[in-house]
């Protein structure tokens, strides 16, 4: 049976991605990678991760929105607020990407830049399966991912998580599986109400998660932050 790979807030961190790739031995003509958003931001690679993101897609992979891609394509497009949403939540890091040396604090006016924003415009708010709801944030209880607003989609939590009782198991990123578990690990989240919480909060020193369907094993690369600790 094909395997389904679930991966979601990468936060720049390459060197992460690529080696829990390698540890779950994808292989894009017998897997599905379904990317749950948040490729930028915080980390230091958020560039290269677009990048590879666009190469993933090309091979195949489903890649959907994540709350900080809106918010890059959002401070580009100067909506209100845009810029001093993005800026507060980690946008610098991933505009220094795209400058060298000088100031990092402005919409860079490149084709790199703007192909890159470009291709977040083009992602998936969702995606569904006969068993499966895959979404960033989660989604309104009570109703189809359809019906709901694409805010909510990038952006809910609680009202989420602890309420949702579809029929659907819901694999969902964004909120730090540290906030869900009750040991506080940033292993995967497997709820009590279908809802499946995969961000291991790597940007933040916790592991980058892949869960793998229909067997729900799960994979994980702990961050550099996370090694230094260790030793």
């Amino acid at each position: 049976m094909k395997r389904t790979l679930l991966i979601s807030d990468i936060h720049g961190e390459y060197d992460s991605f690529i080696q829990l790739l390698e540890k779950v031995k994808y292989n894009p003509k017998e897997d599905q990678l379904v990317l749950l958003g948040d490729y930028i931001d915080r980390g230091p690679d958020s560039k290269r991760v677009i990048e590879k993101i666009m190469d993933l897609r090309k091979e195949g992979a489903i890649t959907l929105m994540g709350n900080h891609d809106r918010m890059m394509i959002d401070a580009t497009d100067r909506k209100e607020k845009g810029w001093e949403r993005w800026e507060r939540n980690g946008g610098l890091a991933t505009l220094a990407n795209y400058h060298s040396g000088e100031d990092v604090a402005k919409i860079p006016e490149t084709e790199e830049y703007h192909r890159h924003v470009e291709f977040l415009r083009s992602l998936d708010y969702y995606h569904e399966t006969e068993d499966y709801i895959f979404v960033h944030a989660g989604v309104e209880p009570g109703k189809h991912p359809k019906d709901t607003k694409e805010w909510t989609l990038i952006w809910i939590r609680e009202d989420f998580f602890r309420h949702y009782k579809g029929d659907k198991t819901v694999v969902f990123g964004h909120t730090p599986a540290k906030y869900l578990n009750k040991d506080k690990s940033n292993h995967i989240y497997f709820g009590e109400n279908n809802v499946i919480g995969i961000d291991g909060g790597a940007v933040y020193g916790g592991q980058l998660n892949c869960l793998e369907l229909p067997s729900r094993k799960t994979y994980s690369i702990k961050s550099k932050e996370s090694d230094e600790k260790a030793k």
